[in-house]
């Protein structure tokens, strides 16, 4: 039997994060996929502001912004005539406080291919092609049955293998929501010729439905969504995907000449009931599925990993298991709140994208690792004193704690790796700061017995 720290079942963005995170703070994790090889959809294509700050302390974000783009303006026509020209997002500026103001669109199958790369060049990978088909837990770790037929011992097993989750019906959890059946919708990646990539484009023919076509950055396809009728399957082939764009665009000079992915989906908004068993935890989808409306499902499934990656890390490095509780605590609050969100603008069949989207002004306030803080930490010059001026971001990055504070840090028996910076001025007006792994202020306090205090319970 092997054995390692961490087993991560499924590679999406959640998985693949959350192995980035662990494999950088050196715990010894292990991802499998039961998928033969890596997702080819564009499926979730949206970043938000947030994910790309997560994206830039785990060393990827010069790779996305690379190939990414802000989402072009909508085009909406009724058949051939044209009805209604927006964005969908507002422009807006880079600022000290946000470097990354904007959603930017970047295919799912590529913010994979990133996120592999990365895990990869931190000795780490994806075995593709394994299943994990059963598992026992007890007192100590997690026992896992893999398809290959190899058992694998884990201190802990993480959940990531979507919203059809395996180890969430093994382990009993509800799942409570809906699923709307009757809205479905045929999604799939596409080659065309005849239509321009400044625009994402819309037409609605009553009777018949809509069909959009969004020009994917970074490649020469675009992801086609059209609604499906009750009743109405779609066949999987290039033929009939041609048959109704044609219908419904009235466009005879479109042509779409490659399908590259397709697949079926319906409206599903639930909840896991919890987002741990004893030593297994869910994240992402396992945990909560959206509507697509608002690009919340794969940021909020790679902000679990990023909340979850640091606990488990200081777990395995001798803090108290107690930690580990507020996972659930902090990220299950979030979830539900977004899902109400994507759920109102799915309703509404609004194109509304603000910063309540954004997902900047999330926070952890009044949790029990928020101690006079739990909000997220703003980028914006520094000045260290005896150091050169910096960005707080620069500062951030990495697995460790960040204390602001004209005092050293306290030495606390097997706590946190703390890098202490005395800045020119008192940072938000607290005598010491202590900015947690994750970019949220754990806790701002003029007590140096309280900073010691919290460094012991994380």
């Amino acid at each position: 039997m092997n054995n390692t720290d961490v087993l991560i079942a499924g590679a999406g963005p959640t998985g693949l994060t959350l192995a980035v995170d662990l494999a950088r703070r050196g715990v010894a994790c292990r991802v499998v996929d039961q998928a033969p090889e890596p997702a080819a959809g564009s499926k979730g294509k949206g970043l938000q502001p947030r994910t790309l700050e997560v994206f830039d302390d785990l060393g990827v974000i010069a790779p996305i912004l690379a190939a990414a783009t802000p989402y072009p303006p909508l085009r909406v026509r009724i058949g051939r005539v044209p009805v209604w020209r927006a964005r969908m997002h507002r422009r807006a500026t880079a600022t000290d406080a946000v470097p990354y103001p904007t959603v930017v669109m970047h295919p799912q199958w590529r913010t994979e291919a990133v996120l592999r790369e990365r895990l990869g060049e931190l000795g780490g990978k994806v075995e593709q092609g394994v299943a994990l088909t059963g598992f026992e837990q007890d007192a100590g770790g997690v026992t896992a049955r893999l398809g290959t037929g190899e058992s694998v011992r884990a201190r802990y097993l993480v959940a990531a293998d979507g919203g059809r989750s395996t180890v969430r019906k093994a382990l009993g959890i509800g799942f409570t929501g809906e699923t709307r059946k009757e809205q479905r919708s045929a999604l799939a990646d596409v080659r065309a010729e005849g239509l321009d990539r400044e625009h994402i484009h819309v037409w609605v023919r009553p009777g018949s439905g809509m069909v959009a076509l969004y020009p994917m950055a970074g490649t020469g396809a675009f992801q086609l969504l059209a609604s499906l009728r009750p009743g109405v399957e779609p066949e999987q082939t290039l033929a009939w995907y041609q048959r109704m764009f044609a219908q419904r665009s009235m466009r005879r000079d479109v042509r779409l000449t490659e399908l590259l992915w397709s697949s079926l989906y319906r409206v599903n908004i639930r909840l896991a009931d919890r987002y741990r068993s004893g030593r297994v935890f869910l994240a992402g989808d396992a945990a909560h599925v959206h509507p697509p409306e608002g690009g919340q499902g794969l940021n909020t499934g790679v902000q679990d990993a990023y909340n979850l990656g640091w606990k488990l890390g200081r777990v395995l490095a001798g803090a108290p298991e107690s930690l580990l509780d507020t996972y659930e605590e902090e990220r299950r609050p979030i979830a539900a709140g977004v899902l109400g969100l994507s759920s109102d603008l799915h309703d509404k069949k609004s194109i509304r994208r603000d910063p309540e989207t954004y997902q900047l002004t999330l926070s952890y306030r009044g949790g029990s690792l928020a101690a006079n803080g739990g909000d997220r930490v703003p980028d914006g010059p520094v000045e260290p004193v005896g150091g050169r001026r910096a960005r707080l971001f620069d500062l951030l990055r990495g697995p460790h704690f960040t204390l602001l504070s004209p005092d050293p840090a306290p030495r606390v028996p097997g706590g946190p790796e703390v890098r202490a910076y005395v800045p020119a001025r008192p940072y938000g007006g607290a005598r010491h700061t202590l900015i947690r792994p994750d970019g949220y202020v754990g806790v701002a306090t003029s007590s140096a017995e309280e900073l010691a205090a919290y460094l012991a319970m994380v």
